[in-house]
This record gives structure tokens, sequence and C-alpha cells, in this order.
């Protein structure tokens, strides 16, 4: 999470969506709560939802209004591009 900005945000829009890979998604929506973000949930509010073969995925909006996403992939996170 950025506590920092470059400009404040204006209006919605039609952006890409931001979608970070947790390992632990209660532990991360418990920390987004505590820096001040607000949990979304999905089909049942504050919860994530689970997609099959997929993993748990919630949004939460940052205390900018931002709306982000977070997953915890059912099968482990890989290292990424080396």
């Amino acid at each position: 999470m950025i506590n920092w900005g470059f400009f404040k945000k204006s209006r919605g829009s039609d952006y890409p969506s931001v979608v970070v890979g947790v390992v632990d998604i209660r532990e991360a929506m418990k920390k987004v709560t505590e820096a001040g973000g607000r949990i979304l949930g999905g089909q049942k509010p504050g919860e994530p939802d689970d997609i099959p073969g997929v993993g748990l995925y919630v949004s939460f909006t940052d205390t900018e209004g931002n709306r982000v996403g977070m997953l915890q992939p059912t099968g482990p996170m890989g290292a990424g591009p080396q």
C-alpha cells in the first residue's frame, strides 16, 4: 500500500485494476483495515470470494479511495521474473 501520492484523485475512472498476490488473505485484509483502508468483499460483504482453481479474492479501497484487489492463489506463488 502506498501512503503518499503524486496528485489528488479527481474522479472515478476506467483504469486497469491492480491485484496484489498475498500468502494469507485474511491477515492482509486485517492490515488493510488497520491502515485505514476498507474491505469491499465479494458475494458476502467483508469476505473474500473463493474462485475455484484460482484462489481467494477480495477488493478493497485504500485511504485515498483507490480500488485495489488482492488474491491468495490456490497454488504456490512464483518468484516472478528473474
